[in-house]
């Protein structure tokens, strides 16, 4: 049967909405309708993991109200967003938050890796120890001895190019008229190159043991770049006040030299995200390569050690459901100097109840996670055309 786009949109919003029974046990989490801009809530009933309603915000008013309107609500499960947390308080009081445990290691994750970050000095301990290979000798040049200018410049090397022609055909009986023909050279360098008995005697004036304005400057500009700092217009502000008279283009030439020559090969040691990746994983999962570099860490850097404790410690009462636990793992974290677990350990202590159920019960937000990536595909398939309605409809009905 034939049917416009528009009749069926129309059917299916007019279907009535199905009847579930009040859930026990729901689960709250945020969907985005315009990603970074405007979010929706999305409500899940845990025990048959199923939704039961969408909201076109994620209010805290909106959420206590739908709760207030079910009091027979005995678990909200939930990430450590605090809207959520004050709705879920202000609507059904009676009920126990449970804070999601995925969303509690991702929060720990995060503040390891900063931790990581923060001492990635440490991390140079990894660096394998290697020879340093011995430079080649530099190939003899043959030049006249005194000679102002090495083989291989390009002013000396045209020079003694030119004066060598000269002579040559000087020797097999040209004039100086007919060498300049053949060569295509000017009257007055025919001259200067048969003059000269050889041609170190033309490498006179200006270009004579020639100095540079910069060469004062030279130790002070390598070791700012052996330290990092390689800005030339920055370099240039810093060596004139020291009495450089030069321009900047000098320096960026000098710089620019450095930055294009060839440099060693050297071993890099791990990224921060790596060592973080070894600290959180399982200590029976690791290769022995990486085992041995963490353990070659947890010497070098104290910090670093207790951090891998902390994680190993919350690991175990995440998995084993060991909530008791967290009072103590929080003043342990108090105790060592790692602003990142500090601030982490901040928000865990304004959310102790949830997070310690969360760490205690079986409850957690995984079906929600599910239906938010549900929602996703359903949103790129009609949101747009049919808005928040008829998205709410397909999501209860599907």
């Amino acid at each position: 049967m034939s049917v416009s786009r528009s009749t069926v949109l129309r059917l299916v919003d007019a279907l009535p909405e199905p009847e579930a029974p009040a859930p026990r046990v729901v689960g709250v989490d945020e969907y985005a309708t315009r990603k970074g801009r405007h979010y929706g809530t999305v409500l899940v009933d845990i025990e048959t993991r199923r939704p039961v309603d969408l909201l076109p915000d994620r209010e805290a008013s909106s959420l206590a109200a739908w709760l207030a309107e079910r009091p027979g609500i005995e678990v909200v499960c939930r990430d450590r967003a605090p809207f959520f947390a004050e709705g879920a308080s202000a609507g059904a009081p009676q009920a126990v938050q449970v804070a999601d445990r995925w969303h509690l290691w991702h929060n720990l994750s995060e503040a390891a890796e900063r931790t990581v970050a923060q001492h990635r000095r440490c991390l140079r301990a990894l660096i394998p120890a290697t020879l340093e290979p011995e430079p080649e000798p530099a190939p003899q040049e043959e030049e006249p001895p005194g000679s102002p200018w090495p083989t291989g410049h390009r002013f000396a090397d045209r020079t003694r190019s030119r004066h060598a022609a000269v002579h040559a055909l000087l020797e097999a009986g040209h004039s100086r008229r007919s060498v300049q023909r053949q060569l295509g050279m000017a009257w007055h360098t025919v001259k200067r190159c048969a003059d000269a008995a050889k041609p170190e005697d033309l490498f006179t004036g200006q270009w004579q043991n020639r100095a540079s304005v910069l060469d004062d400057y030279k130790p002070y500009l390598d070791d700012r770049w052996n330290e990092g700092f390689t800005n030339a217009w920055k370099l240039w502000e810093e060596i004139v006040p020291l009495g450089y008279k030069g321009s900047y283009q000098r320096v960026r030439a000098y710089l620019h030299k450095k930055r294009t020559s060839p440099r060693p090969l050297t071993a890099r040691p791990p990224s921060p995200r790596t060592v973080s990746g070894w600290i959180l994983r399982r200590p029976e999962t690791l290769t022995e390569p990486e085992q041995l570099q963490l353990k070659t860490v947890r010497t070098q850097c104290p910090e670093l050690d207790a951090l891998t404790r902390h994680v190993r410690s919350f690991a175990v009462m995440l998995t084993d459901r060991q909530g008791e636990r967290l009072p103590n793992w929080l003043d342990a974290v108090r105790q060592d100097d790692l602003p990142s677990l500090h601030t982490l350990a901040a928000g865990i202590y304004r959310d102790l109840d949830a997070v310690t159920a969360g760490l205690t019960l079986s409850w957690s937000s995984g079906a929600v996670e599910g239906h938010v990536n549900r929602i996703k595909m359903l949103k790129r398939q009609m949101f747009g055309r049919a808005g928040f309605q008829l998205l709410r409809k397909r999501v209860l009905l599907a």
